[in-house]
């Protein structure tokens, strides 16, 4: 099969788009303590968001730092940091998160923990990323512009670029990134087809003998309704493009199964990413998460996790986004990691290598594990951290992140182990009333503070938040925030969690109350 890239990429020629970059950089300040080598950047207006905070920076640098590229008033510092005998230990880094959600501030929390980082950057982020210190926001960077991103890396010494979002990853800007010689952790446009097209996923499972459901790809609603009726209800339809989590529909009846072929193939109801459809069969048996990272060759397991992808209670309504989510997932039990392992994934790493898409990045799959079996298979790819999974799983990594992502765009993960918190996590996400459908924006939330003093292992992720005139935080998308809490069990974190969303005071939002209950009703069967 072909290896083709799914979308369109970007100037990869990268000229000196100073101009593009002068109001953007004239803002950034920088003074140098020459006393202590800390880099420090001041705040050049009460309007901007563009700062770096204290605790984003080394507090002071060893006799092995060196400032360079100093040039127009901008500084690029490198450093290396070094153990009691003065010998180097590792790199240090300052490191680019490009997105704007519940997921990137998870990543840009556990970036700004990681001992060896020095900065944190997050284009555009978000106002509770910036307010909460996790990162530096940057929303006057436009992430389209795979040029003015790269500048931007050149010039502020950025030695780790992060991609969150699935859009980027597929429209080429790690591939114009990894062509400019920064180290991006996400795969090249040509790898993320594995998500930005299911029918490219679901061939590559047939040639490397996969397990997924059966499925039949069609562009026309004729052909794709006589295909429904020939193989029964329930049956499944499927996006074949990026819809954000929403282009799948279960459907029950030969008449949801007509309508949503109709509205994809005929009413445009997800724009080009629904001009060609998957009818996959109905598999009966629970979903969990499985997600690795890998570095062009090999792969590296992280801790399972389980989400809640339909809006209502009792897993009822329309898929959304996900609306919650834990870790670790008893579902997924060492042997079943094992077997995703040896039957899923290192088949799709190999794979894609052997057809010339090399995969960087973090592989998320989604599982089912089939009832009648008790085996995984694969539901989807996604090229990049699960959200709201990643949140959960960020809170309870105890490794130096930026360390182990730079071995994964090195081709050295062989070299990595993770260490992760005992006990468990869980994420309750709080949204727009309405979504996944139309929902307000601006309403006020209140209390945020307060919420993440139920317990020091709370903490609330913005997802999709903004500032209003008189600084509140008001809600600026569907899913809004994600409340996190780690327990040494699923109920204690689950307890802590919910007990943080009810400190919360947001009218114009609402939450799934029964997170966690497929795994908590295991563990009151066993």
């Amino acid at each position: 099969m072909a290896c083709l890239a799914h979308g369109t990429l970007v100037n990869s020629g990268f000229p000196e788009t100073r101009s593009s970059m002068t109001s953007l950089k004239n803002r950034l300040h920088f003074s140098l303590n020459a006393s202590a080598s800390i880099l420090s950047c001041q705040r050049w207006s009460s309007l901007s968001p563009l700062h770096v905070r204290k605790s984003h920076v080394p507090s002071c640098w060893n006799s092995a730092a060196s400032v360079s590229n100093l040039s127009n008033g901008v500084l690029g510092v490198s450093a290396s940091s070094s153990n009691e005998n003065g010998n180097a230990t590792e790199d240090r880094v300052s490191a680019l998160v490009i997105g704007g959600g519940g997921r990137e501030h998870a990543l840009c929390y556990a970036l700004q923990r990681s001992p060896s980082c020095d900065a944190v950057f997050c284009a555009p982020g978000n106002a509770g990323i910036s307010s909460s210190g996790s990162a530096t926001c940057l929303p006057e960077l436009d992430i389209s512009d795979s040029s003015a991103v790269a500048f931007f890396c050149r010039e502020w010494g950025v030695g780790l670029v992060v991609i969150g979002p699935e859009a980027p990853l597929v429209a080429g800007l790690a591939n114009d990134l990894v062509k400019a010689g920064i180290p991006t952790f996400g795969p090249s446009a040509e790898a993320a087809a594995l998500e930005g097209s299911k029918d490219f996923m679901k061939k590559l499972c047939d040639k490397y003998g996969i397990p997924t459901a059966k499925y039949q790809t069609f562009t026309e609603a004729s052909d794709a309704k006589s295909y429904i009726k020939e193989q029964g209800v329930p049956i499944v339809v499927k996006a074949d493009g990026l819809a954000a989590g929403k282009g799948v529909v279960v459907a029950l009846t030969l008449e949801e199964a007509y309508e949503a072929v109709d509205s994809m193939l005929l009413g445009g109801a997800f724009g080009s990413a629904g001009s060609r459809v998957i009818i996959e069969e109905f598999l009966e048996g629970e979903e969990a998460s499985f997600f690795a990272l890998v570095d062009g060759e090999n792969a590296l397991p992280l801790e399972s996790a389980q989400d809640h992808k339909r809006v209502g209670d009792g897993d009822t309504g329309p898929n959304t986004g996900g609306m919650g989510a834990y870790s670790p997932a008893p579902i997924l039990t060492s042997e079943l990691q094992s077997l995703a392992m040896d039957s899923i994934i290192l088949p799709t790493v190999k794979g894609m290598a052997a057809e010339g898409c090399r995969f960087v990045g973090v592989l998320y799959a989604g599982l089912m594990i089939e009832k009648k079996t008790g085996l995984p298979k694969l539901l989807e790819y996604n090229v990049r951290f699960g959200d709201p999974e990643c949140q959960v799983l960020m809170v309870r990594l105890e490794s130096d992140l930026a360390q182990v992502l730079l071995a994964a765009c090195r081709g050295e993960l062989p070299s990595v182990s993770l260490k992760w918190a005992p006990g468990s996590a869980m994420v309750v996400v709080m949204a727009s009333r309405g979504y996944p459908g139309t929902y307000e924006k601006g309403t006020i939330i209140k209390n945020l503070d307060d919420a993440e003093q139920v317990s020091p292992s709370v903490k609330v992720f913005h997802a999709g938040t903004a500032l209003d005139a008189d600084g509140n935080f008001v809600a600026a998308g569907g899913r809004v925030l994600g409340v996190t809490a780690k327990g040494e069990t699923l109920e204690e974190a689950r307890e802590r969690a919910y007990d943080a969303v009810g400190v919360i005071s947001w009218p114009g939002g609402f939450y799934r109350r029964d997170i966690g209950w497929r795994a908590l009703r295991q563990h009151v069967s066993k």
